[in-house]
């Protein structure tokens, strides 16, 4: 599999499948090599700044509008889009097991549950939290989703994503990003596969500035990768299914949509390695805060406050002196979804399983349980290894609303809130300095 390389996130990418069908010097020539059709593909308004601008043109054997056409009503019921609000849903600190995976034969798309929903998919602001678990290819069906782009987290099993601008394979340890409108199926190749989706509604996922820390550092640009063009020619029955404005509808055609010979711009899917994150923190006391973990951002028009951050917990050594090392209790503005990939987290030793899912919603008090808090108070703070682990975080700064599947669902802890009974009062006014 050919992988470009990603040096920037408004680089210009070129790549052809057949010699001589990207053209050279323009865009839409007046007859394109092989009676192919050119089409431009836009992520964002036509005069978005240079910054942000995000289009990609495409070489195709038939114009997109052969695709998708004589729509009909399609039923996702456990794929929900906000606001989605379920009157009987708990106010409080959640955490659930790993969903297990379908009995039946279930694709990629037909396996996605949502779990919180943020915002409004109207008004393009806000996400939605899924799980997806799978057990069979989607050979002759085909999606796309007019409402966001799509991040994959793998837990379980590798992913090969076939899009109209190439392969993508992702394991676990591997994220994926899928640009809002980009027509794609998924293979299983290992035969089943579970993890975890943030849908964007909003400003699509970029690098986080980093400000003091210069120019090198935390996820660095040249390690994502983005496909090279590869085309199928196809001619049975497929099926193309869209998520437009919260529904679904699909349309049956007589080829594959996956028709993209040649391609240039910068509007791709791509995949970063998290084993690549180079992780800053500090080498004295204290910690700081956790936007450092932050691998991608999709902004807000207020500085510095996200739509949405993509953060990670990754393997680290922790040198701080006189510190409290593990994250420390706290109240914020931001909502977030929390998933475990491998190992353990350091803050949740018990009960946070690989698969799982915690959700601490805006201002409710969250941080280490009982055993990590005694751990970390009287641990000897020797440079230490933290390692066999790998969380992340969809953190928004809008309330995550539980839905009714995670509320009802068997693999809710009930009794999550009882890893902080232990805390009890140790004040002793009589005494000053450490205990």
């Amino acid at each position: 599999m050919a992988l470009a390389y990603m040096t920037g996130f408004n680089n210009e990418f070129e790549t052809e499948a057949l010699p001589g069908a990207l053209p050279q010097g323009r865009n839409s020539p007046q007859r394109c090599a092989y009676g192919l059709y050119a089409e431009q593909f836009s992520g964002t308004a036509f005069t978005a700044p240079n910054a942000t601008n995000a289009r990609s043109w495409l070489y195709r054997m038939r114009p997109s509008v052969r695709h998708v056409r004589h729509f009909t009503p399609a039923d996702r019921p456990l794929w929900l889009s906000a606001p989605a609000v379920y009157e009987n849903a708990p106010l409080g600190q959640f955490r659930w097991n790993p969903i297990p995976l379908p009995d039946d034969a279930t694709s990629f798309i037909g396996g996605i549950r949502t779990i919180t929903t943020a915002g409004s998919v109207l008004s393009q602001a806000g996400m939605a939290a899924h799980v997806y678990g799978a057990n069979k290819g989607m050979t002759d069906d085909y999606f796309f989703n007019a409402d966001g782009e799509m991040l994959l987290v793998p837990e379980m099993g590798r992913l090969r994503i076939v899009s109209e601008l190439g392969i993508l394979e992702v394991e676990p340890l591997e994220i994926c990003v899928l640009p809002r409108g980009m027509m794609f199926r998924v293979e299983l190749m290992d035969g089943k596969a579970r993890g975890y989706i943030c849908e964007n509604y909003g400003p699509r996922f970029t690098l986080p500035e980093r400000g003091p820390i210069g120019a090198n550092g935390l996820a660095n640009p040249r390690d994502f990768k983005t496909p090279t063009a590869a085309y199928e020619e196809k001619e049975t029955p497929c099926r193309v299914e869209v998520k437009w404005g919260g529904k679904f509808f699909q349309t049956e055609i007589g080829h594959s949509p996956l028709d993209v010979v040649a391609w240039h711009g910068n509007y791709a899917p791509y995949k970063y390695d998290l084993r690549h994150y180079n992780t800053i923190g500090s080498i004295s006391f204290d910690h700081p805060d956790p936007s450092i973990f932050t691998v991608l951002t999709a902004p807000t028009g207020e500085p510095g406050t996200a739509n949405i951050d993509l953060a990670i917990f990754p393997p680290r050594w922790m040198v701080a002196e006189d510190t409290f090392r593990p994250p420390w209790y706290h109240r914020n503005i931001m909502s977030e979804f929390m998933g475990l990939i491998e190992g353990q987290y350091d803050a949740k030793e018990e009960g946070f399983l690989p698969g799982g899912i915690s959700l601490h919603n805006m201002m409710l008090p969250h941080g280490p349980d009982t055993f990590g808090f005694e751990k970390a108070s009287h641990a000897d703070l020797s440079p230490q290894k933290l390692d066999n682990t790998m969380a992340f975080m969809f953190e928004t700064r809008l309330p995550q609303l539980v839905t009714e599947f995670a509320a009802r669902h068997d693999s809710l802890q009930k009794d999550y809130i009882k890893c902080w009974d232990g805390l009890e009062k140790k004040f002793d006014g009589t005494i000053e300095g450490k205990t």
